[in-house]
């Protein structure tokens, strides 16, 4: 009987132990959600939205991934300023925008991980490589698609000016470029 005593106290504290562990393992990861979920978050409390449009296929895509979306200043910043959508570019999941339905008609499943037919939503989208992240606003309005690899400091640039509504204040490349040139890194690489 003492035994199970036991057997029941070391069960106990690991399931504890790996519930404490939990929220501090969830804080390492970008919340990735649907673009239908995003836009239910928003008419709760609003935040822009950061779309990673990728391909099963595409390299940069997965360097993407590995380096910059798992860099603890990246997660920290998206989790908190925005809801983080991940979209297969090429895949074959349904969407609802707009009271519009996007899907990928010619898709074909053998082509699962090698170079697929383009979604009607990348189309709609205006993405025309991969990685492409495409920003909203709080109103789910396409503030611009940002194509391209990017290390943690590059996208930490885009993720503050469209967080902090700056890119609003830009009507002109040299104001775009006065940005880039005064802006100062703060997540680490």
């Amino acid at each position: 009987m003492k035994k199970l005593h036991y057997i029941i106290a070391f069960i106990a504290f690991g399931a504890l132990m790996s519930f404490q562990k939990s929220p501090k393992h969830d804080a390492d990861k970008i919340n990735w959600i649907t673009i239908e979920e995003a836009i239910e978050l928003q008419k709760e409390e609003p935040k822009k939205i950061i779309m990673d449009v990728y391909t099963n296929w595409c390299g940069p895509c997965k360097m993407l991934d590995k380096n910059t979306f798992q860099n603890a200043d990246v997660v920290e910043y998206i989790n908190e300023h925005y809801y983080a959508v991940k979209f297969n570019a090429e895949g074959n999941d349904e969407v609802t925008f707009n009271d519009k339905t996007f899907k990928n008609p010619n898709y074909d499943p053998a082509k699962a991980n090698r170079r697929n037919s383009a979604h009607e939503f990348a189309r709609y989208l205006q993405v025309r490589a991969y990685p492409t992240i495409v920003y909203f606003d709080e109103e789910a309005n396409v503030i611009a698609p940002i194509s391209g690899y990017m290390k943690p400091q590059q996208i930490e640039l885009y993720l503050k000016l469209f967080n902090t509504d700056k890119y609003k204040e830009m009507d002109t490349q040299e104001k775009f470029n006065e940005y880039f040139k005064s802006f100062k890194p703060t997540f680490k690489e």
